[in-house]
């Protein structure tokens, strides 16, 4: 099964739009690395982390080596933050994994790396791939996301998507 290694802005937009367990239903493991997990979800506790974990989500730490490389990526890269150069090390000591992140920094960073890289938007496009969310839900979803000044997808695309599913209501 393809392996999606998350940084955790994807996954705090989604789950705004309240999608995130439907991402878990998705045909693919979802994986963070353990400092993402225990430091950045601050609006989980403990049992909502445990939720995620019992839906799929797998949590993985990085070997040394490894962590020396995220530091790194993080000296030579200061626009990162540490966490999310652990999630770029763990796509790419990951064969095959496809890195998702909402950072463009971190985006540039892993194609530039070789390293396949999606966001948010592409997610929702495989909830219809996978008929995994009706449309006037997923309609609602992008336009609560469009609507949140915290949020930053590209317009572009996201209208886009808002006015398809719109003609498909």
């Amino acid at each position: 099964m393809q392996i999606i290694v998350s940084d955790t802005c994807c996954m705090i937009d989604l789950a705004k739009a309240a999608l995130l367990e439907e991402m878990l239903r998705l045909p693919y493991t979802f994986v963070m690395p353990g400092p993402l997990f225990e430091d950045e979800w601050l609006t989980l506790d403990g049992n909502g982390k445990e939720r995620l974990r019992a839906m799929g989500l797998e949590v993985r730490d990085l070997p040394g080596p490894s962590v020396v490389r995220a530091q790194a990526y993080f000296n030579d890269n200061r626009g990162l933050k540490l966490n999310d150069c652990f999630a770029l090390v763990l796509a790419e000591d990951t064969s095959e994994s496809i890195l998702l992140t909402g950072d463009a920094r971190l985006r540039t960073l892993a194609e530039s790396n070789n390293v396949e890289v999606h966001g948010v938007l592409w997610i929702t496009d495989e909830f219809e791939t996978h008929d995994i969310v009706a449309t006037q839900r997923l309609h609602d979803a992008l336009c609560l996301l469009r609507d949140d000044v915290l949020v930053f997808l590209p317009e572009d695309e996201l209208l886009r998507r808002i006015r398809r599913l719109a003609r498909l209501l």
